[in-house]
């Protein structure tokens, strides 16, 4: 029989976590508790929150005593060492919470460390704004709880149960296929470099790979590395490497510091390209920094605006791409389009920038290591057939050199 475990402070809204224990044993399931509130729980855990705190390095009578802020931080700290190691015993299949920012936090980071497929649902009054800090890289399903998880109301009863309903399907309803165990693949894409990428992703699964396609808006990048990080891909066909533009020159999907790194760290086969840098993105118009008001902007949609890039922000940008290369030890391939780096920098197109795209390349091509680094030079765009084969072509041949 699956179990759920059901994590919260049960101190401070204990009725509302047993509501759900309750319902969720009515539908057959076991329940495995663990309480993170620091005070005593109105109902008895399976995990109390003294254990968590010893997780932690600490113990709760000090947690009790303290601030708010030291008693949040032991907890989550707590949280994060415990809840996988309870997972890895077989304590239970699936975690379910309720919370403000606060119980939010506590629980969150123990969630973004299981792994990825266990199921994982957060009701929470902070999921409609910006959840990057707590989903992270993984999957956790956030849902508004629409009014505060304070009381049990007509409103709140309604949340909670969609919420205890959602994950017993996750648990009960567990796809039994299996699929055969291909090679995996990693592979960046936007959406002015989606023809290359589809046609890079059709060639390599004609041969036998499976390739996981990542949107690089930040997040889809700081994901890929994280599942080459965990040991999940074998080789990078990373043709969309944008998110460093943001990272420079001060966009919105900026993947942080560390991207294009991981590959590189884990010695696993790579093809880098420059697709997308031609554009830095912000979200609507009027959002648009006004240092920028005079720059080349295109509206993408309602949502979202790009700003081409200069010639000096490329030079900027192929000095990181380089020194984001040289972290490599083994073989790797830098494929370039001469021809333009996106859908919209070709000839004809808003973007079209042959100064700026060749002040990219002569960067790149003097700054490599050309004994790790091969450039590979092709006298077309990103997204003709010929660029996204070769590209693909040239990481079958370094995993299978590997």
């Amino acid at each position: 029989m699956p179990t759920i475990a059901i994590a919260g402070t049960f101190d401070t809204k204990g009725a509302e976590f047993f509501y759900v224990k309750e319902l969720l044993e009515s539908l057959g399931l076991k329940t495995f508790t663990i309480h993170t509130g620091a005070y005593e729980p109105t109902f008895q855990p399976d995990v109390s929150n003294d254990e968590v705190a010893k997780a932690a390095g600490t113990d709760i009578q000090t947690v009790a005593n303290s601030d708010r802020a030291y008693a949040t931080e032991m907890l989550c700290k707590g949280m994060k060492k415990l809840v996988p190691e309870l997972f890895k015993q077989g304590k239970f299949d699936g975690i379910i919470s309720f919370g403000g920012s606060g119980g939010t936090s506590l629980v969150t980071p123990a969630m973004q460390a299981l792994p990825i497929g266990v199921p994982k649902v957060m009701v929470s009054t902070v999921a409609s704004g910006n959840t990057a800090p707590y989903v992270g890289t993984s999957d956790i399903v956030m849902i508004p709880s629409i009014v505060d998880v304070s009381g049990l109301n007509s409103l709140s009863v309604k949340i909670f149960s969609n919420a205890a309903f959602a994950i017993a399907g996750m648990v009960k309803f567990e796809n039994k296929k299996v699929l055969e165990k291909k090679p995996l693949v990693a592979a960046t894409m936007f959406g002015v470099t989606t023809p290359c990428v589809t046609a890079a992703r059709k060639y390599l699964e004609d041969r036998g790979y499976e390739v996981l396609v990542f949107h690089a808006t930040g997040t889809g990048g700081k994901t890929m590395e994280a599942l080459v990080d965990a040991g999940f891909i074998e080789g990078v066909l990373d043709l969309t490497t944008t998110e460093w533009v943001d990272e420079l020159v001060g966009g919105v999907l900026n993947a942080g510091p560390h991207r294009l790194e991981a590959a590189s760290k884990h010695r696993i086969p790579q093809v880098v390209s420059v697709g997308a840098i031609d554009m830095c993105n912000f979200g609507p118009y009027d959002t648009v920094p006004k240092q920028f008001a005079n720059r080349n902007l295109y509206k993408h949609n309602p949502m979202v605006t790009l700003m081409r890039t200069s010639v000096e922000e490329n030079e900027i940008i192929g000095k990181k791409l380089v020194e984001k290369l040289q972290l490599a030890k083994e073989k790797t391939a830098l494929y370039l389009p001469l021809k333009g780096v996106s859908a919209i920098d070709v000839e004809g197109q808003p973007f079209y920038g042959p100064e700026e795209d060749k002040k990219l390349f002569d960067v790149l091509r003097n700054g490599v290591n050309r004994d790790i680094v091969e450039v590979v030079e092709m006298d077309c765009d990103i997204n003709d057939v010929k660029f996204a084969e070769a590209a693909a072509q040239k990481l079958i041949d370094l995993m299978n050199q590997k």
